[in-house]
């Protein structure tokens, strides 16, 4: 037996190519709904890929928002020990997390050109010397990168820590002061008993 036809006339084939269309539109728009979705909620539950560099301007302003310690890494554009510890040290997800979570993390070419101004004070950028005024007075003077300079929440008691730290020593350093460990215990005790985590 064969099946009944219908007649041309009920077939309504540019309704239907509206209808798929349609449909198609629709699908594609919720696909890329859901998409952005899930990369949005994605991105803000990812751990830190990168430590978050502030310069000398965004962390008076957020300082001003909320106080944090401060970590500034003083380098230059020809320092070698320097580019190593960008590309080693500071790429590491524990460091990278500790960094943002307990610090603002600044860094400063010692070279730059431009005036600084800090904490209302004016400092110019004199072209006939390479090294910046606000450097040299941040680093008092002792001029050797990589140079680490920590001060307490609202830019008190700067302390220099000179030279490359990998991994492990940056990783006690972080917690030594992150934590306010330097309160309670000289450096050396804290340093005898430290035992690092991090790779």
């Amino acid at each position: 037996m064969s099946k009944p036809k219908l007649p041309a006339s009920s077939l309504n084939f540019g309704a239907l190519n509206i209808s798929l269309k349609m449909k198609r539109a629709l699908l594609s728009c919720l696909s890329f709904l859901l998409l952005s979705t899930s990369c949005f909620s994605q991105s803000k539950s990812s751990p830190d890929k990168e430590i978050h560099w502030m310069n000398l301007d965004e962390v008076q302003v957020a300082m001003n928002k909320q106080p944090k310690k401060v970590w500034i890494d003083v380098y230059t554009d020809w320092c070698g020990w320097c580019k190593r510890m960008d590309k080693t040290t500071f790429q590491n997800p524990n460091v990278i997390k500790y960094m943002n979570e307990h610090f603002y993390a600044v860094k400063l070419n010692a070279e730059q050109h431009g005036d600084i101004r800090f904490l209302g004070k004016m400092y110019r950028y004199d072209p006939s010397d390479r090294t910046h005024p606000f450097a040299k007075e941040l680093l008092h003077d002792q001029l050797s990168y990589p140079t680490t300079v920590f001060m307490e929440e609202n830019f008190r008691s700067p302390q220099l820590i000179p030279g490359y730290q990998d991994v492990k020593t940056m990783e006690m350093i972080l917690k030594y002061l992150g934590e306010g460990l330097y309160k309670k215990e000289p450096f050396p005790q804290y340093q005898a008993g430290f035992k690092p985590e991090w790779n």
